[in-house]
């Protein structure tokens, strides 16, 4: 019979890993606090994205793992929210972020500002700390979309206080000109914005910040993973062949980037009709094709609803005006994809020790 001791519950847990993503847990440093203390193992368990679906079989498999043990009477396992730093991303300003997520199109009109929202939304209705960057300088619709037509007003003059709404820190250059203004704008100008809105904003802590590209592969583009690393792209396309054409070209500006790419949605893929059948508006299927070709995840499949323009023109986005929808379910399953993939690509390969206490 082995003496109940750090080792023998570092045996039993070593090979624990998530099944949903398949990372190791010891490895992490994401089983952390153990104590043994009169035949009672107590521990904390890290999850590493919100609302884990998996979290409540994997305490159940560590606590049958740990109560088969000689000498143990009892197991506690607390659980904990962390999101895992990139450590690539220095240089923020005052604000600690942990994680970029940039979501591309090749083309406008594919309803790229529309996920980037009800992404941000959805996160943050899981509880996570998110803040929505709106890089389209040239077409500033984020605070349409969000609701809001102002920014708070400024204490300070060395950084700017972002809006925020729906849980949802956010900045745009729309805040700060006339709804019919233009932006006329060369490269360095724009380069300038991007600086400012990531390094001069008081974003605080946060466990996401999506920026919201404008279409195509040009200024903005640049600009961003010159100022900040990303942890990870999200492509957004039509399934027409046109679309998912160029949105290819945004797919593989990541790539050239060394963007990691988290995965493809397919948006306004079909008109579900009231007598339930559906109507393929923009054709079928692309978005997946492209996604299998290029080697990269598939998030979704987001169905063509009027009310998500509705709610896009009124500011209250799907998932809080509709959050019963279709579309609501989906951009909830797309989130929970993202989060999965940003988590490990901030993990990469980093391992801590375990921060263990014994009495």
């Amino acid at each position: 019979m082995n003496k109940l001791n750090l080792e023998v519950v570092q045996q039993a847990l070593q090979d624990v890993s998530d099944p949903l993503m398949g990372f190791g847990y010891q490895e992490n440093n994401l089983i952390r606090d153990i104590e043994i203390r009169e035949g009672k193992i107590a521990l904390t368990l890290v999850s590493v994205i919100f609302e884990h679906p998996g979290l409540a079989d994997l305490k159940a498999e560590i606590s049958r793992r740990l109560q088969s043990l000689d000498g143990v009477a009892d197991v506690e396992i607390n659980t904990l929210v962390e999101v895992p730093q990139d450590m690539r991303l220095k240089d923020t300003g005052q604000s600690k972020i942990k994680t970029v997520i940039a979501v591309a199109s090749g083309k406008g009109g594919v309803g790229k500002s529309t996920v980037s929202v009800n992404l941000a939304v959805t996160l943050a209705n899981l509880g996570a700390k998110v803040g929505l960057m709106d890089a389209d300088v040239y077409g500033p619709n984020i605070p349409t979309m969000m609701g809001v037509v102002n920014l708070p007003p400024q204490e300070s003059r060395e950084y700017i206080i972002p809006a925020e709404t729906y849980g949802v820190k956010m900045i745009s250059i729309g805040f700060m000109v006339k709804p019919d203004q233009p932006i006329v704008w060369r490269g360095p100008m724009l380069h300038s914005a991007i600086q400012q809105f990531i390094k001069d904003v008081s974003w605080g802590d946060l466990d996401y910040l999506i920026v919201d590209l404008p279409p195509g592969t040009g200024d903005a583009q640049l600009s961003l993973v010159q100022t900040i690393s990303v942890t990870g792209g999200v492509i957004v396309t039509l399934p027409q062949a046109v679309s998912v054409e160029d949105a290819r070209r945004g797919l593989e500006m990541f790539r050239q980037m060394d963007i990691p790419i988290v995965g493809v949605v397919e948006n306004m893929s079909y008109l579900e009709l009231p007598d339930g059948q559906t109507l393929d508006v923009f054709g079928s299927g692309g978005g997946k094709k492209m996604a299998q070709s290029a080697g990269v995840n598939f998030l979704g499949q987001v169905p063509l609803d009027p009310a998500v323009r509705e709610g896009g023109d009124s500011g209250s986005p799907i998932v809080v005006a509709h959050p019963e929808s279709k579309v609501a379910a989906e951009m909830n399953r797309i989130a929970l994809k993202t989060a999965q993939e940003i988590s490990l690509f901030a993990l990469g390969s980093k391992a801590d020790a375990l921060n263990i206490s014994i009495s």
